[in-house]
């Protein structure tokens, strides 16, 4: 199978302190992939990394055979871990912002996840509840028919409901033509949702597989082996 995302012994350097050290990755096409770790675990240095807002220091990270850059930009739907969204709005500007930005940008997919996250498109970003906040950031992003949907802790934060609905909108919107990134640190709340697992610990991957032959291998579920090797 295909790999959408390759990483060559990367380094990000933040002055003396170094965030990731010589990582090496792949992860392939149609895979629902979770990068579980800590706060300060490296994981949003690696996701800014993909999504071109940093550059790393030394190593190679292609996607879709490509480097970073316009097209990788093209097919990548990025969530960020805090709101993006101007306090200006309301749902129906944010709409057209993405319809108007992104030309994968599918209208009637916005419309069936903004009626299943029970959202209008009257209402005011200033008005919305941190949950409801992250159910319309889930809903821009997964209404554009990328190729790399990249969610950075998409449940933190947020009650179990709203928790419920999220990973509900994940596992619906998910296809076999698309691959998934997802960082948390939640992993009892998401592990059923994923296919391979990478843990991060200090900048570096202690452990990577496939989560059930881990769960096998190991007799524990995800979030045991997470705890384990984190020590929580």
């Amino acid at each position: 199978m295909k790999n959408i995302v390759e990483i060559n012994s990367l380094t990000k350097n933040y002055f003396n302190k170094r965030a990731l050290d010589n990582i090496s990755l792949n992860i392939e096409e149609g895979k629902v992939v979770g990068i579980l770790g800590p706060n300060g675990s490296g994981k949003t240095t690696l996701i800014k990394i993909l999504t071109g807002l940093l550059r790393q220091t030394k190593g190679e990270v292609l996607i879709d055979g490509h480097q970073i850059g316009v097209y990788t930009k093209s097919i990548v739907s990025y969530l960020p871990d805090r709101n993006f969204l101007y306090n200006w709005m309301t749902i129906k500007d944010a709409f057209e912002f993405y319809k108007d930005f992104y030309t994968d940008f599918d209208e009637k997919k916005f419309e069936d996840l903004l009626d299943f996250m029970k959202l209008e498109k009257s209402m005011k970003i200033t008005s919305l509840s941190k949950g409801m906040h992250e159910k319309l950031n889930l809903t821009l992003i997964l209404s554009r028919n990328a190729k790399l949907y990249i969610l950075d802790e998409p449940i933190a934060g947020v009650d179990p409901v709203a928790r419920d609905q999220i990973l509900d909108a994940i596992i619906n919107n998910y296809n076999e033509n698309s691959s998934m990134l997802i960082t948390t640190h939640l992993v009892r709340d998401m592990e059923n949702i994923f296919e391979d697992v990478v843990f991060l610990k200090d900048g570096e991957i202690v452990l990577t597989g496939n989560a059930e032959t881990l769960r096998e291998e190991k007799g524990k579920q995800i979030d045991d082996i997470y705890k384990e090797i984190f020590g929580e």
